[in-house]
């Protein structure tokens, strides 16, 4: 049992770390905060000084800052319900006795280790390219005329590309719990004559409850700052321009880091909002 002289040792020897940790979060987190109530414009004349609220509000009146909202939300919901479905149906797959079954799973988890940028060059100009990709070829094969992806359907192009990141990841995971799933309840529903359907969602799919809490919860953190794929597929253009976006262009693009500071506490705000909301599902799910 731990006496009170350990626990102090314990705590003088975790303090370096705790206070490098919480200097690595808060600092970044202030100097945000400090640029976002000033006029600081770096190549016109530095830092012009206290503008109180008022990047605020240019940063949430202007014209794009909804529509930005409603494309990061739209790439959030349709990653994470591609990454759900499919991640179910593969973790079943990947659970089934099969010849190579690690090469198989190897090869269906490679796509997470693949950098953001490299992928969305990948797809850009192999899959998704309107006159040499890949999906244009199957399109005239076809006899159909090929799809202009990243001008036509540029939102979906996206989800796409962010789904077939991610998609390993939560496969990974739901994988994981259903091979805790004890085979014996499978078995029984089996012999009792229930249809795989019914085993499925009367058995599997709750036991994957709390798996895919945990998918979504991590996901969405991530999904909520997605950058390089919108970056080097459309440039923000057709309708594709996120929050995360649409601070770069502000900082970058229009030298204003007072502005573009505003715009990260909003998405500061837009990330906690949204990861409250899941963390109480979560917790609903890890207590039921």
């Amino acid at each position: 049992m731990a006496t009170q002289s350990s626990r102090s040792a314990a705590r003088l020897m975790m303090a370096p770390a705790v206070i490098l940790l919480l200097g690595w979060m808060l600092v970044p987190l202030l100097m945000t905060l400090w640029f976002s109530f000033r006029a600081y414009l770096p190549l016109r004349g530095g830092d012009q000084g206290f503008v109180g609220f008022d990047n605020y509000v240019r940063f949430v009146t202007s014209s794009a800052f909804w529509p930005s909202i409603v494309t990061t939300l739209a790439i959030v919901v349709g990653a994470l319900a591609i990454c759900i479905i499919f991640g179910v149906l593969l973790a079943i797959l990947l659970d089934q006795q099969m010849w190579g079954q690690g090469v198989v799973r190897i090869l269906i988890i490679a796509p997470f280790f693949v950098m953001p940028t490299v992928s969305a060059l990948v797809w850009k100009n192999i899959f998704m390219d309107p006159v040499n990709g890949l999906f244009a070829h199957l399109w005239r094969f076809f006899g159909a005329d090929p799809i202009i992806w990243l001008s036509d359907i540029p939102v979906a192009s996206i989800i796409l590309i962010v789904s077939w990141q991610w998609l390993p990841f939560a496969t990974l995971i739901l994988l994981t719990a259903i091979q805790s799933l004890d085979t014996e309840q499978l078995e029984a529903a089996e012999m009792d004559g229930a249809p795989v359907l019914k085993r499925f969602w009367f058995i599997v799919l709750p036991h994957l409850g709390r798996a895919i809490t945990i998918v979504i919860l991590i996901q969405t953190i991530f999904l909520l700052s997605i950058f390089a794929e919108i970056f080097v597929t459309t440039g923000g253009a057709f309708g594709t321009r996120t929050l995360t976006y649409l601070i770069f262009q502000r900082v970058l693009e229009s030298q204003n880091v007072g502005l573009g500071s505003a715009g990260g506490v909003y998405a500061i705000i837009l990330a906690n909002i949204v990861a409250i909301f899941l963390m109480r599902i979560v917790g609903k799910n890890l207590d039921a």
